[in-house]
């Protein structure tokens, strides 16, 4: 796991990996992350988070990435529009049947290349492989699949199937209409990762978990972002079972 380096700024890593996080977690501007700061003492500008979300976001990403578990092997893709600066453009997502973020992409065109590559990358990428790949009805995921090979787990399934990716666009729909829309392809692509690893980390569906197991989960999540921002914290010790 990469180690971050703090060194050669006014503020220690007790200031910026607090900072990142509430930019990250929440659907919060730079400048109310300014504010939220402030009012604990802590004088910072907007202008000076933004390269801390920029140089740190990836690399906590990655590191982040490393610490899930392998997910389902039953993955839903969907895709939705949205405008960026003066044209429509397509976010590709893909989930597995937990929720959890699989991958993005930002293309241009609906065209059968972007769900070829976008899939073939999700194989390349994930430790697990497929038994099923849910899509909606759009026919350029019937060319990628075809091009790609795996047919016998393509299930084409109706809206009502295809729900949990559905659902899951909702936390980036928040962001854009909080950050006023992305202002070009390259930020929204530099956006997505890290606003994908944080999300699954802090992801813990609390209607299906009790009190006491959404206390250790959230241990947890947390345990996890501080080893994503330093590499160096130790694991956890077994947590205490659940009465």
């Amino acid at each position: 796991m990469r180690k971050l380096s703090f060194k050669r700024y006014r503020h220690n890593a007790e200031v910026i990996r607090p900072t990142v996080w509430l930019y990250f977690r929440f659907s919060l501007s730079l400048r109310d992350v300014d504010e939220i700061l402030a009012e604990r003492g802590v004088e910072v500008s907007h202008e000076a988070i933004r390269p801390w979300v920029h140089k740190f976001g990836l690399q906590i990403a990655r590191n982040l990435k490393r610490l899930r578990p392998a997910p389902s092997p039953r993955w839903h893709l969907d895709e939705m529009v949205s405008r960026i600066g003066d044209r429509h453009m397509y976010f590709w997502r893909a989930v597995d049947d937990e929720g959890e973020v699989l991958g993005n992409t930002v293309a241009k065109r609906r065209h059968a290349s972007t769900p070829t590559s976008f899939i073939e990358k999700l194989l390349r990428e994930q430790p697990v492989s497929p038994t099923a790949i849910v899509t909606d009805g759009l026919k350029s995921y019937v060319s990628a699949v075809d091009a790609l090979g795996p047919t016998e787990l393509y299930r084409p399934g109706r809206l009502r199937e295809n729900n949990r990716v559905e659902n899951s666009h909702l936390s980036i729909r928040q962001r854009e209409r909080r950050m006023q829309g992305f202002k070009s392809q390259i930020s929204a692509q530099r956006f997505l990762p890290t606003h994908t690893a944080v999300y699954n980390t802090f992801n813990m569906q609390r209607h299906l978990a009790s009190r006491p197991a959404m206390k250790l989960f959230r241990a947890a999540a947390h345990h996890a972002w501080r080893r994503g921002m330093s590499g160096e914290v130790p694991l956890l010790s077994h947590p205490p079972e659940l009465s």
